[in-house]
């Protein structure tokens, strides 16, 4: 494993970083070896959030948890806030309430006494920004993060959030985290030229598209014709490569020097060993050229991933 700094930071993380949102798994040991088998192939960033759920009443942080106790200063964990836990008037968002209630819960299911990135899940229209930033960095001096950043949030948002850090002296964002894949490349509009500018990292989520990008998942009919055509192109050369078509979508997304880390969401072993596969191999120039040209106008015409 070739371990990358996330951004300009000086923490090192796997380019694939196993996501733990768990779609379609709802065994807690087999999630359990899932994350051990990432482990033992190198992968030390574990993509967590406050409300992803194995089940109804098991969270993916308690899992996460269970293998943590042994291994926690080998790992890089993340979680968010944002997204909706309860009913209640103050059950989301990124208010300083939220934040402060909310990372204690998070690391209570974790166990730990820290997270190393904690992340805002989306731009809370709601709440100044001011308020949460100074609510991200106070809990950075309080040692319950190491590093903060972004998901979700546009390219004028992630700016807005960098100049207003900047100017109230809070801890800085070193990473966004945003869908991106060969079905949906908006991220070039606008976004690689700020990561590159601010030197921010960038974890991309849905890099296999939800698993279209693999062929167990047939595209959805409303979807431009030259989906189709990117499919097309990335069996064409998964079967002249010898690998599988998650394979060759990963080191597409890698390929790019401003993406990290793709954020592969496992769900059985068997899956781990093949996205693990898309690295320590490089796509040809030629092979990069076919894909950008079957996939060029999804640059502007992203396919929802939600």
């Amino acid at each position: 494993m070739q371990y990358v700094n996330l951004g300009n930071a000086g923490i090192k993380v796997s380019p694939i970083a196993l996501g733990l949102a768990f779609r379609q798994q709802s065994s807690e040991p087999e999630a359990q070896r899932v994350i051990e088998r990432a482990i033992d192939l190198g992968v030390n960033f574990f993509d967590c959030a406050n409300n992803y759920s194995l089940t109804s009443t098991r969270k993916s942080e308690e899992v996460l948890s269970s293998v943590l106790q042994t291994k926690r200063d080998d790992l890089v964990i993340t979680s968010k806030v944002n997204t909706p836990t309860g009913q209640g008037p103050n059950d989301g968002g990124t208010s300083r309430y939220h934040i402060m209630r909310e990372i204690n819960n998070s690391l209570r299911r974790l166990r730990t006494d820290h997270l190393d990135v904690y992340l805002l899940h989306a731009f809370d229209f709601e709440t100044p920004l001011d308020e949460t930033l100074r609510a991200m960095d106070d809990i950075v001096t309080a040692g319950k993060a190491r590093y903060v950043g972004c998901c979700n949030f546009t390219a004028w948002q992630v700016c807005k959030a960098l100049w207003t850090a900047d100017r109230i002296n809070a801890a800085p964002m070193v990473c966004i985290q945003n869908p991106y894949n060969l079905l949906n490349r908006a991220l070039e509009n606008e976004m690689f030229g700020l990561l590159d500018d601010q030197g921010l990292g960038a974890m991309v989520y849905s890099p296999l598209a939800i698993a279209r990008l693999t062929g167990a998942r047939s595209l959805d009919k409303r979807q431009p014709d030259e989906a189709s055509d990117v499919m097309t192109v990335v069996r064409e050369i998964a079967d002249e490569r010898g690998k599988t078509m998650a394979q060759v979508a990963l080191n597409w997304v890698l390929s790019h020097p401003e993406i990290t880390v793709a954020i592969a969401g496992c769900d059985k072993v068997d899956q781990v060993d093949e996205n693990l596969g898309a690295l320590g191999w490089e796509l040809s120039d030629l092979e990069l050229a076919r894909l950008n040209k079957a996939s060029k106008t999804l640059r502007w015409k992203p396919i929802t991933e939600r």
